[in-house]
């Protein structure tokens, strides 16, 4: 479909940018919204369905970069296994990090600091995407 790689990745970066926004101001708070009560297995995946940045990413993964073009399923699989086998560990670790993060009960200028840093970290990938995608 014509243009519409183009369409997914402006739609992206915009989603990204906005991300960056929202915790940058967040203010003292590590997260930018209170939870009623902590998150389940069947919300995390619930999220994971709805989950805009996965879309993106794997919209790309699975569509830009073809390497069996004879073997379209095996294709797909090896990039689901392959796909699996870094994001599990990486979401494990996340979620570690988190809570560990919760329990420094840290002073709020440094979750303020840390809110910065991750809003200019996200803004440096988004402008790295960037400048791969028009150079």
């Amino acid at each position: 479909m014509p243009g519409l790689r183009e369409t997914l990745f402006a739609a992206s970066l915009a989603y990204l940018l906005y991300l960056a926004g929202k915790i940058a101001f967040a203010g003292a708070k590590v997260a930018f919204m209170e939870a009623r009560k902590a998150p389940g297995a069947l919300g995390g995946l619930a999220l994971q369905v709805i989950n805009p940045k996965a879309y993106a990413v794997n919209t790309t993964l699975f569509s830009g970069f073809a390497f069996m073009p004879g073997n379209l399923t095996g294709e797909i699989l090896a990039k689901f296994v392959i796909t699996n086998l870094v994001w599990v560990p990486v979401h494990l670790a996340w979620l570690w990090a988190g809570v560990a993060l919760h329990r420094l009960n840290l002073a709020p200028r440094v979750q303020r600091g840390g809110n910065i840093a991750m809003a200019a970290s996200m803004l440096a990938v988004v402008a790295i995407a960037a400048w791969a995608q028009l150079g």
